[in-house]
């Protein structure tokens, strides 16, 4: 695969300390952010659909963005956080391409990095620690304008470190597929860039020089889902993402997917967000 495509820019949204006691018991967490997480003291667990993770001192945890996931934590903890927007652009985001370690094992800097972190970027500490209280509109936008504040030295700098913790993820990662067909990879950059259109499969078949159906074996056999759900899939959380930051209404959001029924959009976002998109924008307006 490309190195290019695998470059991307962070925004920096959440940063801080944190010392809980028994008090980091948190469920149902998904949002549009990714989460990394490194643990100076005692322990805690992950819960994810894909397994149970128990959390170690001087360890580092990553969760992608969109993953649902809840916290359980029966004594002391102390960690840092770090909460990360991916800068996609027209890209597929970098969880579609690679499946990364839940754990990794910090470096003797990390912590140091950690701490640097939080100092060029004051007002970065989250609040309250209830998700449903800071996974919202205001404070995502509060956090964006932040970010545009922050002078170029400490941008470039918070880029850097940012890209430095991912790194130690992304050193033990793998491709979802080391030979990636460059058809399907083109399929994706085609979804990507055209969200917001309807998305016919025919089209993506003859653009990878495929029968439609050999496309779709193909692709369910390099992206372990059919086109379809994958369109599907992004566009949902396109739509949450929109929900989040702009203030359109939710048949503008709709309609600006390609969505010809607002209907059908709905029963699409509740199977796929778990909430109908009124209660999921009800809940992040706050």
């Amino acid at each position: 695969m490309d190195k290019e495509e695998l470059k991307r820019d962070f925004i920096l949204l959440n940063v801080g300390r944190a010392c809980h006691n028994a008090d980091w018991n948190w469920q149902n967490v998904n949002s549009p952010f990714a989460r990394i997480h490194y643990v100076r003291n005692g322990t805690a667990k992950i819960i994810r659909d894909d397994g149970v993770f128990e959390l170690k001192k001087f360890h580092l945890y990553l969760t992608p963005s969109y993953v649902k996931h809840a916290y359980e934590c029966n004594g002391i903890l102390d960690l840092y956080y770090i909460h990360i927007y991916e800068d996609l652009g027209k890209k597929p985001s970098i969880f579609a391409l690679i499946d990364f370690p839940v754990e990794v094992e910090a470096t003797s800097l990390d912590s140091q990095l950690l701490e640097r972190l939080i100092q060029i970027n004051p007002e970065r500490e989250l609040p309250c620690y209830d998700p449903q209280l800071y996974d919202n509109s205001s404070m995502m936008a509060q956090n964006i304008v932040l970010q545009q504040k922050s002078s170029v030295a400490f941008e470039m700098e918070t880029q850097g470190i940012i890209k430095q913790l991912f790194s130690r993820f992304l050193a033990q990662a793998v491709y979802k597929n080391e030979h990636i067909e460059e058809r399907i990879l083109k399929s994706l950059h085609y979804i990507h860039k055209n969200i917001d259109q309807p998305i016919d499969i025919n089209r993506l078949a003859e653009i990878c020089y495929l029968t439609k159906d050999h496309f779709i074996r193909l692709f369910k056999k390099e992206m372990n889902c059919t086109p379809g759900r994958y369109i599907n899939q992004k566009k949902i959380e396109t739509a949450q993402l929109r929900i989040l930051i702009d203030k359109a209404s939710i048949k503008d959001i709709a309609y600006g997917l390609g969505f010809n029924s607002l209907s059908y959009f709905t029963r699409l976002f509740t199977k796929i967000a778990g909430e109908n998109p009124g209660k999921y924008k009800k809940k992040t307006q706050i």
